[in-house]
């Protein structure tokens, strides 16, 4: 599970951006702050998407967690931020859920087994599922004339994507 920023135009043109006024945010990352929405999405070993959740840019990432996972997926790997415990045990009592994420650096550091290690190594992968989602199918845009013109380049993009997943995962 992780989430992408998906900014809908520069920083500074933000105040004078009509198109998507009035339902993107503002929202901050590690890269900074951004005007649009957040793609959060969950994949599994073969890359395919399992879950996605589009919000505006100010939504907390580990408040969507329901929305990434049912009651077919036993376990998660998620970032520092799904790794709430409060998240991790409503999402056990829901879904039977358990969710493995790296402790965040505030926290105190824990002991964790070989194969968890070896999953949290895998967390990766959807970091290279958004690249090519943003640099080779060209998800991020700033062309559309219209929220629904908006919309139907996300769905395209991702539709396109998880057809090409699922036929490489055959």
């Amino acid at each position: 599970m992780d989430s992408t920023m998906l900014p809908v135009c520069k920083l500074h043109r933000a105040d004078s951006h009509k198109v998507a006024k009035n339902i993107a945010e503002f929202g901050k990352n590690w890269q900074g702050w951004h005007y649009g929405f957040k793609l959060r999405a969950s994949i599994n070993l073969k890359g395919a998407l399992s879950g996605i959740a589009l919000t505006p840019a100010s939504v907390y990432d580990a408040q969507m967690e329901h929305l990434l996972l049912n009651k077919h997926c036993r376990l998660a790997v998620g970032d520092t931020l799904y790794g709430a415990r409060v998240m991790r045990e409503r999402m056990w009592r829901r879904y039977g859920t358990a969710i493995i994420a790296p402790p965040h650096p505030k926290q105190k550091k824990k002991i964790a087994a070989p194969w968890q290690i070896d999953l949290l190594d895998i967390r990766s992968k959807i970091e290279s599922v958004f690249d090519y989602l943003k640099e080779h199918l060209h998800l991020v845009t700033s062309f559309a004339r219209s929220i629904n013109g908006y919309l139907l380049h996300y769905v395209r993009v991702l539709l396109g994507y998880q057809i090409m997943a699922l036929s490489r995962g055959k």
